[in-house]
């Protein structure tokens, strides 16, 4: 009974202190560095699996990125990968939901550093190449140096952490492009590409994100 309680505990703190991070902007900021390296991330692997060429990643220190890739720029390669990128950090926190749920943290660390070597082998700038390092650094101190309760601590957080945020970067690409900041975003790609209306792209990726968080929620807190 002691085993749940703490379980359940740690599930409503991680929760809480990965909402505190989203909800207030000077914590945000910085920890926003880890969406855009899944954000990225998705585009590139979903590039690849499409068969488009990946010639590299990069990542800004306002906290953007892009991710190249060679091929056609049109037809369904072109939206897969453009569709990736809002959805890839609430779908990765909806399946280290599942690896969590199932007592597996250990195998959340090892897929985070998986996607984060695959990411700093194809960085091309010199921000985005300490930005992963850093993130490394600090994901393989956790795994070497502490207790597998903090570890589960530190899955749960990087769990909740990617659903939270996965949510919040799709209102604020709706209010720069309201303001005419994101002509080039992925939803304004998508929207030359198919020929719907670009607003119609974000909702998707709201919904998708919104979907993969209360699903989620539904498996930790249950």
């Amino acid at each position: 009974m002691d085993l749940l309680a703490d379980t359940a505990a740690e599930v409503l703190v991680t929760g809480v202190v990965a909402l505190v991070v989203v909800t207030f902007s000077e914590l945000w900021r910085p920890a926003r560095n880890v969406i855009t390296i899944v954000h990225e991330a998705g585009h590139a692997l979903v590039a690849v699996l499409a068969g488009r060429r990946l010639s590299g990643i990069r990542l800004h220190s306002d906290t953007s990125g892009l991710t190249l890739t060679r091929g056609k720029p049109y037809g369904p390669g072109m939206v897969s990968t453009a569709l990736a990128g809002y959805v890839a950090p609430s779908l990765l926190g909806l399946a280290f939901a599942a690896l969590v749920g199932a007592e597996l943290t250990a195998s959340v660390l090892v897929v985070c550093g998986v996607l984060l070597l695959g990411v700093l082998v194809m960085v091309r700038n010199v921000y985005g190449f300490f930005s992963v390092l850093l993130t490394g650094a600090v994901l393989f101190g956790v795994a070497w140096w502490t207790s597998p309760v903090v570890q589960a601590a530190f899955a749960h957080l990087i769990t909740w952490f990617l659903l939270l945020g996965g949510v919040r970067p799709v209102g604020e690409l709706q209010s720069k492009r309201r303001r005419g900041w994101a002509r080039d975003s992925d939803a304004d790609q998508l929207a030359r590409l198919t020929g719907t209306p670009g607003l119609l792209w974000v909702g998707m990726f709201f919904f998708v994100n919104l979907g993969a968080l209360a699903l989620a929620a539904m498996w930790l807190l249950g």
